[in-house]
């Protein structure tokens, strides 16, 4: 399953690696496949001061942190993202918010699920029966379930 990860679900699995956001991803990828657009890298390097003052790392628990979640997103520049699927995603955010029209974008592009934590999007895009988006709850039943299923398959 595809899965497309959006700016607040990467920052919060930096800033704690050993949460349950963290986990996913780091545990995740045996059954999920991770995107982001491209541009999110240079956003969290952007933000880099003001995660090391919220998380309290110093700048080579940053770099671990980092390291171990971003080695498992894949990360697709923006340019590979069709014109008309972004017009369509800006158009669709609009009033919701547009910061978000990339990730939604994408999950059109690759034909997945759109993982966020922000209420207002997923509420606005529910609203205009788009229903490609994840919550972290939901992901992480997914995740139990495939992973219980592994186990009795190995009995």
């Amino acid at each position: 399953m595809r899965i497309i990860v959006d700016s607040n679900i990467v920052f919060s699995a930096i800033l704690n690696s050993q949460g349950k956001i963290g986990q996913l991803i780091i545990n995740g990828n045996k059954y999920f496949k991770f995107y982001t657009v491209g541009l999110l890298k240079e956003e969290i390097l952007e933000h880099k001061r003001k995660i090391l003052s919220i998380s309290g790392f110093s700048n080579i628990q940053f770099e671990i942190s980092y390291q171990a979640i971003t080695r498992r997103i894949q990360f697709v520049d923006e340019i590979l993202i069709p014109d008309k699927e972004i017009e369509e995603s800006v158009e669709l955010v609009k009033n919701i918010d547009e910061n978000d029209a990339l990730f939604v974008a994408l999950t059109n592009h690759l034909r997945a699920k759109l993982w966020t934590g922000d209420k207002k999007l997923i509420t606005g895009l529910k609203k205009k029966n788009y229903s490609k988006t994840i919550s972290t709850n939901e992901l992480y039943e997914l995740f139990l379930d495939k992973q219980l299923k592994d186990i009795l398959r190995k009995k």
